[in-house]
């Protein structure tokens, strides 16, 4: 029997939105992750971009576990001797909530150029409203 190997030209993508109110952000962004490359379709081919759109809403609701308000830095750094800069996630969730989102999501993503196509295919909101209606995204429940 031969392996199905999908081709680009044949990828059918749906568009999702989640609710991230009350989700653990690691178990948020694996499972987006994991929708993003097309793991989640009978037809995943691991060197083509098979995944489906996905809409986050809600983000700056979203929960972490543990101490980690407090204990997880962010960091970022200018390319500038000394342009090291610190954030704490409770920082990051009050001023950036969606760059936070992104970041969680991104890493989980593969780090070339096929995780940057699948990365482009996320869109993070703050709030509950979002601009994509037009697509008719499906609701997605993640909380299973």
């Amino acid at each position: 029997m031969k392996s199905y190997m999908q081709k680009k030209e044949t990828v059918e993508r749906n568009w999702y939105v989640v609710d991230a109110t009350d989700m653990p952000l690691g178990r948020l962004a694996s499972k987006v992750a994991h929708i993003l490359r097309g793991k989640n379709k009978a037809t995943y081919t691991p060197h083509i971009d098979c995944g489906d759109y996905v809409i986050i809403v809600n983000c700056e609701k979203v929960k972490l576990t543990g101490n980690k308000l407090n204990d997880k830095i962010y960091y970022n750094h200018s390319r500038y001797a000394g342009g090291l800069r610190e954030r704490t996630a409770k920082e990051m969730i009050e001023n950036y909530p969606v760059e936070m989102v992104e970041r969680a999501v991104k890493g989980m993503l593969p780090h070339n150029r096929l995780g940057r196509a699948m990365f482009k295919k996320l869109f993070v909101y703050e709030g509950e409203n979002h601009p994509h209606m037009a697509q008719k995204p499906e609701v997605l429940d993640l909380r299973k």
